[in-house]
């Protein structure tokens, strides 16, 4: 029989894919649909740079302070985060759905000269299959930092990847999910006011259904024995045009988690 369940997933998993494989050539161009998206992630990247240095006791005023640290970006996109990382000294692997993304990723890396492990494969793949290119010892071994931003929203089965994410999480590792609250204020803000009245983003970037609230990531993780550390909201402020972050976390917001350090016997 059938399950159409499933099935639905998949339409809806491909749809979201295609989707992004279209915008792909966007990401980087300053006079394109996402140009106003460059503020946003210059504030995210400070904000996840300084979780990092915070939670593994690192210096930014050393050259490469990311050294040694082993960096997933699930959902990297065109490299917005996982560049500047790398540049960082981080052993980043960056891994996109959207083979088109990963091209131009790959493509803008080699004529930065920045080191980035690009794969076209999808999270709970890294798992499974043997990706060529990434190194098996390496998954089984976990990553020290797993970044998860603005890629949830989009994931049908959203539970899947968060096991996916904690799977893969070293002990005293950290996880940085980046994603929209499902409440009121978020569709009025990012849907209505950020695609049609702004144009920010393109219309149907997002779909308000599959936006997910805090509560719902934190009892997913704890099912994991992954602890919440703390979360962030950010706003844009419409007059300067300026991302900013606060306690609030109504709208867009990060969330910080850990998992716990073996204890030896």
């Amino acid at each position: 029989m059938l399950d159409k369940s499933r099935l639905s997933a998949k339409i809806d998993t491909q749809n979201e894919i295609e989707k992004f494989n279209k915008l792909a050539k966007e990401w980087r161009d300053p006079k394109g649909k996402f140009k106003h998206v460059k503020t946003f992630n210059q504030t995210r990247f400070k904000n996840i740079r300084s979780a990092i240095n915070k939670h593994f006791d690192r210096d930014l005023n050393q050259d490469h302070p990311f050294r040694a640290i082993d960096l997933l970006d699930i959902g990297c996109g065109a490299g917005l985060l996982s560049e500047p990382l790398a540049d960082l000294g981080a052993n980043v692997t960056g891994i996109d759905a959207s083979a088109m993304n990963i091209s131009i990723a790959k493509e803008h890396a080699q004529s930065k000269k920045i080191k980035v492990n690009y794969q076209h494969c999808l999270a709970e793949e890294l798992l499974t299959n043997n990706i060529a290119g990434v190194d098996k010892k390496l998954i089984l071994k976990g990553y020290d930092v797993i970044l998860n931003t603005e890629v949830i929203e989009h994931v049908n089965d959203k539970s899947k990847l968060i096991h996916t994410c904690c799977q893969l999480l070293r002990p005293n590792g950290l996880l940085i999910m980046a994603t929209l609250n499902r409440t009121i204020k978020s569709y009025l803000i990012a849907i209505i006011g950020a695609e049609y009245i702004m144009r920010y983003l393109p219309i149907g970037t997002h779909q308000w259904k599959h936006f997910v609230k805090p509560s719902e990531i934190i009892t997913q993780l704890h099912t994991h024995q992954v602890n919440v550390l703390y979360s962030q909201g950010m706003s844009l402020n419409p007059f300067t045009h300026r991302w900013y972050t606060h306690k609030n976390t109504d709208v867009n917001y990060l969330l910080y988690a850990t998992k716990p350090k073996l204890i030896k016997t």
